[in-house]
């Protein structure tokens, strides 16, 4: 086990895990060695072998535990906040094929959420855009974006169907620099019902994002809706290095 001095002996063996999972070296259903065996592998102490397996554990990629021996568990692929993606850059860096289909492309005034997220008045009009996401041709997000006009209006000389509309509108010289992220969970509704194939009432993944430009103009909000076997997200940091994560009561959402 290689070790950065900087970084802590137990996520060094969380990594090469992780790595033996995605490699496909450990295959969903496999048991992965026991605890003793690990520390003879990795020259570890049982405490950092633990610690290692309990990160694999919260972010789901091993199950078992209270006596029971760990497995791989059903591969659900993560999102990383530790850089800003669209939904087509995520897709590619995990191997799948990222697909899209348009629902609707329309302009419309704001309404008060998308208003108030957008910092506009709710007769102001926006561009709205509906798509399903696929991973690998299967049903996996709806996406429900709203664009302030000036970015917006780029959109109706784009096949939305093409690919990643964050892609194009920064090849049209759009600032999309920041995202704020708010993670929670949602009933599917009769649009997301039909769309990803599921009853309504089931629960989805929701991140809604909000986009500016680096000197802060919010340009767009969205509200996707992910089936949670198919994706989550992760944020990473360290006593030293936190990440910039907050709590907010669902009411503010």
């Amino acid at each position: 086990m290689t070790q950065n001095k900087n970084q802590p002996k137990h996520q060094v063996l969380a990594a090469e895990l992780r790595a033996h999972i995605a490699s496909g070296r450990w295959a969903e259903g496999d048991q992965l060695p026991s605890e003793a065996e690990l520390c003879l592998q990795s020259n570890a102490s049982r405490g950092t072998v633990r610690h290692a397996l309990a990160a694999l554990r919260a972010e789901g990629l091993i199950s078992g535990g209270q006596g029971k021996p760990p497995v791989v568990a059903h591969a659900v692929k993560s999102q990383s906040f530790s850089t800003f993606m669209s939904f087509t850059e995520w897709a590619h860096s995990v191997g799948q094929e990222p697909g899209q289909r348009t629902i609707e492309l329309a302009k419309r005034t704001a309404g008060e959420q998308v208003a108030q997220q957008l910092q506009v008045e709710e007769s102001s009009m926006v561009v709205q855009v509906l798509r399903l996401r696929l991973l690998d041709g299967t049903p996996a997000m709806i996406e429900r974006s709203s664009f302030e006009p000036e970015a917006g209006r780029l959109l109706f000389d784009f096949d939305t169907d093409s690919g990643s509309i964050f892609s194009y509108l920064r090849e049209q010289g759009i600032d999309l620099a920041r995202g704020r992220h708010i993670i929670d969970a949602v009933a599917a509704d009769a649009t997301d019902s039909e769309l990803l194939g599921v009853a309504q009432g089931t629960p989805l993944l929701r991140e809604q994002r909000i986009t500016s430009t680096s000197t802060g103009e919010v340009l767009e909000y969205s509200d996707d809706r992910y089936l949670p076997q198919l994706a989550n997200f992760t944020i990473e940091n360290t006593s030293e290095h936190r990440a910039a994560l907050s709590r907010i009561p669902s009411a503010v959402a």
